[in-house]
């Protein structure tokens, strides 16, 4: 097993559950780490193997754009969303979601959200369960895209 990871994807986001905090927007970090097996990719130097970067950033990015009042909830949906469309080739996802320079009247470098769900006793949850923009990938563009 091998731990994928993605650490400082940087997005510019309008989350937060005062009005300002979502007319104005604000800098979130997310990292994600995906436990998988490598094996395949790392015999046969093959992107089927593994699990593409491109996949997990991609769905970081869709689900930021939809504004949120808590952090929780934007990274509640990442993980669900990680778990739908990775599936059974992970065995844990964890989603480490940052505020920086939170609004708090001093001065705090930022607030954070960790989430982690194993692959092995989670249920993968419907797509249909996802709101979805029109311009938005569905579930299956994602698995056409991306393996």
């Amino acid at each position: 097993m091998a731990v994928i990871a993605l650490e400082g994807m940087h997005f510019f986001a309008y989350h937060g559950y005062y009005e300002e905090e979502q007319k104005m927007g604000g800098d979130f970090i997310i990292d994600v780490y995906v436990t998988t097996n490598t094996a395949l990719a790392a015999q046969k130097d093959d992107l089927e193997g593994t699990i593409n970067y491109e996949t997990i950033y991609f769905i970081c990015k869709t689900e930021m754009k939809k504004t949120s009042k808590m952090i929780e909830n934007v990274a509640q949906r990442i993980i669900d969303r990680l778990h739908f469309i990775l599936g059974d080739r992970t065995q844990n996802i964890k989603v480490r979601l940052t505020k920086l320079n939170p609004p708090l009247g001093g001065k705090v470098k930022s607030a954070s959200i960790e989430l982690e769900k194993s692959g092995q006793s989670s249920k993968s949850t419907r797509s249909e369960e996802f709101d979805r923009d029109e311009d938005e990938p569905s579930i299956r563009d994602f698995r056409s895209l991306f393996g």
